[in-house]
């Protein structure tokens, strides 16, 4: 279930259908390139929390995840996540636009749409089936009887129970949809912002779309066409007293920044200049312009830059952030060390940056800092216990502390936070060796020995 209007029509068989929906007990979609970032993700997190509060759907396990994808578009799955794609934060002019993507997805989760569409494509099986079932019938009436053009007709019979089946399961999910509209404007009223964003959002699809719109078919689509969305949710959004209410300029400016880190870091170089000309002398338009520099340039230059932007905002961590990062990727750990150590210190709970300290502490190759290396890892895997990089640093550094437990245990985390279970059960089972038998780090590696392989 997404936000975006999808221009063809569907043509998909019920049981690829059913086959697509995440597992229930999956974490996310699998294949899915992920984009992890502090600054990013905090403002989404920053966009999402009222919201959330709003529909009654907090808890430590509903957050939002950026998907590395140009196009504008936002799924749930798994009933508690929000899947975000790059582009529709890229494509998001302002803070609202934004936000009101992110309540339209609140409004699945609430509403407990993901579990209610596997019912109706069940349903929707149902009927094809019933309809298949009707069709062999009458096929096979025809065969005994000997009557000719009814053994011909029943091909048309099957299609057709399956086209009902997909035309009822797509009637639901567009009902839902619209649904999902009314439950976010309920939450922006809620939480004092603006529904303007979502109006534009789809006034904008309906434009890039008005076209090819003409042509489709609007009741074999899974969404209500963007007219019609405009039609029921504008005069609602407009009722509010917030409806004029501009974005918080604080709240824009960390938007913009997000925008032109991600162009910085996914566009082509062709692109980021035309998206922020040499003339664009913004913040923005100068951050892009350094990971610009440090992908397609003069890397020298690029740091030079990003010293140019903590001048502007000494303050702000992520400034710290992008020199360490492009000096430590340029081969030089030692020199990012003082960057990302003043990145810590102003964002003590971003685990995603101190893992990056870690690593450059333990790239420098100078022992006299694995211990803080050793300390900030582990810190930083308490908040990202996932993050199979962190793992592989701290095995690095326990191996050169020659402390080979602990080196094998993290090694073995690292192996299978990354999806390779076969290794990290072999390095489990190594450490457990050196570890002391019911300890801490043998109880953990014990747990990975133990994991099988998840069998479809």
């Amino acid at each position: 279930m997404s936000f975006k209007f999808p221009i063809r029509a569907v043509a998909v068989a019920l049981a690829g259908l059913m086959a697509a929906m995440p597992a229930a007990h999956a974490q996310m979609p699998g294949g899915l390139p992920i984009i992890r970032d502090t600054e990013i993700e905090n403002l989404l997190r920053d966009y999402a929390r009222p919201l959330f509060r709003a529909a009654g759907v907090g808890g430590s396990q509903t957050n939002v995840i950026i998907v590395n994808n140009r196009s504008f578009n936002a799924f749930v799955a798994n009933g508690r996540r929000i899947f975000i794609n790059a582009g529709a934060i890229l494509d998001s002019r302002t803070p609202n636009e934004l936000i009101g993507v992110i309540a339209h997805e609140t409004g699945h989760i609430a509403g407990g749409h993901l579990a209610r569409l596997r019912e109706a494509v069940e349903r929707a099986q149902i009927i094809a089936a019933l309809g298949m079932i009707v069709g062999v019938a009458g096929a096979a009436a025809g065969a005994a009887s000997g009557r000719s053009g009814v053994g011909e007709a029943a091909p048309g019979v099957l299609t057709a129970g399956t086209q009902i089946g997909m035309r009822s399961l797509l009637s639901y999910q567009r009902g839902e949809e619209a649904a999902a509209d009314r439950a976010a404007i309920t939450y922006l009223n809620a939480t004092g912002q603006s529904a303007k964003g979502m109006v534009e959002t789809f006034r904008r699809l309906h434009n890039d779309t008005m076209f090819i719109a003409r042509h489709v078919d609007p009741y074999t689509i899974s969404h209500p066409m963007p007219a019609d969305r405009i039609a029921i949710i504008e005069p609602l959004a407009r009722a509010s007293p917030h409806y004029d209410k501009p974005d918080p300029p604080a709240l824009n400016a960390r938007h913009q920044l997000a925008r032109a880190k991600l162009a910085g870091f996914l566009d082509r170089s062709d692109a980021i200049t035309r998206r922020y000309p040499p003339s664009d002398t913004s913040l923005p338009a100068r951050y892009a312009r350094t990971i610009q520099m440090f992908r397609f340039g003069d890397r020298a230059r690029a740091v030079a830059m990003a010293d140019e932007l903590i001048r502007a905002q000494p303050n702000n961590p992520h400034f710290h952030e992008i020199k360490g990062q492009i000096l430590l990727e340029t081969g030089q750990p030692a020199a990012a060390m003082g960057p990302l150590r003043r990145a810590v210190s102003l964002a003590p709970n971003a685990g995603l940056i101190r893992i990056m300290l870690g690593h450059a502490l333990v790239a420098s190759g100078n022992n006299a800092v694995l211990d803080e290396a050793i300390r900030e890892l582990r810190l930083a895997l308490q908040r990202e216990p996932e993050a199979g990089d962190g793992y592989r640093q701290l095995a690095i550094a326990y191996g050169r502390k020659n402390d080979r437990g602990q080196a094998d245990l993290a090694a073995a985390q690292a192996s299978y936070y990354s999806g390779d279970l076969q290794t990290a059960r072999g390095l489990a089972r190594r450490a457990q060796g050196s570890l002391p038998t019911g300890s801490p780090g043998w109880l953990i590696a014990e747990d990975i020995y133990n994991q099988r392989p998840v069998r479809n």
